[in-house]
């Protein structure tokens, strides 16, 4: 296999996949994202398959798009050219991505939202830490500022969904009873926090298809193995393989696809802090839909206007 990678073919994003549509800003392809990632939660409410199962299909119907776009474009033939160590570090994004997909869902059964919620999102924290370690990308005071109001905006809206208030959280932090869900929270931020920090290192030379390919490719696999393990029902009714395509469309191939095309030109805590503002979009989204129609409270709404003004503060340009 040859040492060094070709060259990327998304030197600009003027030229970038997505230029073709009209998107050639990677801060509106974050606003993009943030409107696909804001589909899962809502899709996910409806379906009554399992976290693992789900995972499973949204990431199965997507590499199946993604491969008719490989096999079309010729994209394929990239993967020839990637060094050893790109395929190995795309594979790890893989597995971390399935890895979160799991622990922060599962999270789920064992502790609060709003302890789940306010766990999993340290990830900017993480990925600004080790940026400066790792790629050189240190974070200045202002996007500091804009990471802290934005995971304040999001303890809000967590507090908005625990009765008792932040008291309740204290408590639910310490029970024994939930500390796993909590380990399992923390686990979904750190693998999180290094599947953005892979894309931002390996999409600096790695194109985006070949990318995502490899990346959806394994944690499909990794899905697909642990539904086995468990025992999940990976045979679903038509009605859930319906909801399984909409979450393949919406929070995968808009929203993880167009935050690995931005990590290609934004830093990693840039883009992860986008995700800070789903919890607003999918509340909105879930007080829309028939199936849910779920009114979102006075502090939400809060909590998630501060959220958004903490990204779009730290995601302005200097």
């Amino acid at each position: 296999m040859p040492a060094r990678d070709t060259e990327s073919s998304e030197q600009s994003p003027t030229e970038g996949p997505f230029a073709r549509v009209g998107v050639r800003s990677p801060y509106v392809m974050l606003a993009i994202s943030l409107v696909g990632f804001s589909i899962a939660a809502p899709l996910i409410r409806l379906s009554a398959a399992p976290a693992l199962v789900i995972g499973a299909w949204r990431l199965g119907f997507t590499v199946l798009v993604i491969a008719g776009i490989l096999i079309a474009g010729g994209g394929w033939r990239t993967w020839r050219t990637l060094s050893r160590r790109n395929v190995q570090l795309s594979v790890a994004a893989g597995v971390l991505l399935a890895l979160h997909f799991w622990s922060w869902n599962a999270s789920l059964d064992y502790t609060t939202i709003a302890a789940s919620v306010t766990l999993v999102n340290l990830q900017p924290v993480m990925i600004a830490a080790f940026s400066a370690r790792w790629l050189g990308e240190r974070a200045s005071r202002r996007q500091w500022v804009g990471i802290g109001v934005g995971m304040i905006g999001v303890l809000i809206v967590g507090m908005a969904d625990l009765p008792g208030g932040i008291g309740s959280l204290s408590t639910a932090l310490s029970q024994s009873g939930a500390l796993f869900g909590d380990l399992l929270a923390l686990i979904g931020a750190a693998t999180g926090a290094a599947y953005f920090l892979i894309g931002r290192t390996v999409r600096r030379s790695v194109p985006l298809w070949p990318y995502v390919g490899l990346v959806y490719g394994t944690a499909c696999v990794i899905c697909i193995l642990l539904s086995l393990v468990t025992s999940a029902p990976l045979a679903q009714p038509p009605r859930e393989l319906a909801i399984f395509a909409g979450l393949a469309a919406g929070p995968m191939l808009i929203g993880h696809t167009g935050l690995n095309w931005a990590l290609g030109y934004l830093p990693a805590y840039v883009v992860n802090l986008t995700l800070l503002g789903e919890p607003l979009g999918a509340t909105l989204l879930g007080a829309m839909l028939p199936g849910i129609a779920e009114v979102p409270s006075p502090l939400t709404l809060v909590g998630g206007a501060v959220a958004l003004s903490g990204v779009i503060l730290a995601a302005r340009r200097g």
